[in-house]
């Protein structure tokens, strides 16, 4: 990326762990229990791109005297990142549609060798540790990242197969509070940007 490094024109990728995964640095390559999603991330998304959502809703207080507001209060926040994953592999299907398991059946005598998952979700909701990487805005080939703790997946996915078009899974992952954090200001994660490198 070249200057000004504070404009971001670059892609970033989603990697998705278990609960409770250790966030590598933000210089390092996810591994361990990291799983990028898409078979080839960034180049399985829609180029509308990765949108990082900062919601809340304001109570404004008025009185009688007053023509504005003369206090206020956030009385709900959320934070979702929201994409379209233009992979429909089995392996990715299934992490957005409620983490399903996938069972791969080998060829056999007459019969195909197939991949399978099911698809009625149930009661419970799968949670994951996310993360979402790409360029800083403080240099060229410096990361920054979002460290999610706990979020899940709160889209409807509606691949739509048809010629001409790629079928596409609408993701959105919705943060939800961390009660392990260490602050109150960190139950939603981090938000890393690397500014220079390790010594």
């Amino acid at each position: 990326m070249s200057e000004p490094y504070e404009i971001i024109i670059s892609p970033f990728e989603v990697y998705l762990a278990p609960v409770g995964e250790s966030f590598p640095d933000v210089d390092e390559t996810p591994a361990g229990n990291w799983v990028k999603l898409g078979t080839n991330g960034k180049y399985n998304y829609s180029e509308d791109g990765i949108t990082v959502t900062h919601e809340q809703e304001i109570f404004e207080k008025r009185t009688l005297g007053s023509t504005g507001p003369v206090k206020v209060a956030r009385t709900s926040e959320g934070l979702t990142i929201a994409f379209v994953l233009d992979d429909v592999s089995m392996e990715h299907y299934a992490k957005v549609l409620n983490n399903a398991s996938v069972t791969d059946t080998p060829a056999g005598a007459g019969t195909p060798g197939t991949r399978d998952i099911k698809l009625r979700q149930g009661p419970s909701v799968s949670l994951f540790a996310l993360l979402c990487k790409g360029a800083s805005p403080y240099g060229d080939n410096w990361n920054m990242q979002y460290e999610v703790p706990v979020a899940y997946q709160s889209e409807n996915p509606a691949p739509v197969f048809s010629k001409g078009e790629s079928a596409g899974l609408a993701c959105r992952f919705t943060a939800i509070e961390d009660p392990n954090a260490a602050t109150e200001a960190e139950r939603f994660g981090h938000l890393v940007a690397q500014d220079d490198d390790a010594t």
